[in-house]
């Protein structure tokens, strides 16, 4: 790059005001200026895009590596799983030829039955509860309308 130190800038603003003149040299210099900016945004802008582009490609690059990662450990364990699948399949299997009769074999090369849920009752646990702390812990024992319940809290009549 071409350098420029005081003594020559000094030189160069010297032969420019002889040949320019006072009157032009404020409006030149403030062109100039101008457009050393704009040219300095410019290249900015190109700087900037051309990092953008880099930084994306990186970031490609390292999706790609993530991505065959992730691959390659999804492969590991449908295999490991696989392999567990099938030596428990062949355990299973040889249990059942052991087992003699045709209803044990049945029985015995079935899968295993699905897990269901014991289907337990709140209301069950709610009644186990003593009432001594039912009472205590204020749960209502008895289903009671409004009209009931204001009743129940009315203050009694006078007889007249």
């Amino acid at each position: 790059m071409i350098d420029f130190g005081f003594d020559k800038l000094m030189l160069i603003g010297g032969v420019a005001l002889v040949v320019l003149g006072p009157e032009r040299l404020p409006r030149v210099a403030r062109t100039v200026g101008h457009l050393l900016g704009k040219a300095q945004r410019y290249v900015s802008d190109v700087k900037a895009e051309v990092n953008r582009s880099i930084e994306l490609e990186e970031l490609q690059k390292m999706k790609t590596q993530f991505q065959t990662a992730v691959n390659d450990v999804e492969n590991t364990v449908r295999q490991e799983v696989d392999s567990a699948h099938q030596a428990i399949h062949s355990t299973w299997s040889d249990l059942s030829v052991e087992g003699g009769s045709s209803e044990a074999a049945m029985a015995a090369s079935a899968p295993p039955p699905a897990y269901s849920h014991p289907g337990k009752n709140w209301r069950l646990k709610r009644g186990a509860t003593p009432l001594w702390y039912k009472q205590r812990q204020g749960v209502r024992r008895h289903t009671q309308s409004g009209a009931a319940r204001v009743a129940r809290f009315r203050p009694p009549r006078r007889a007249s």
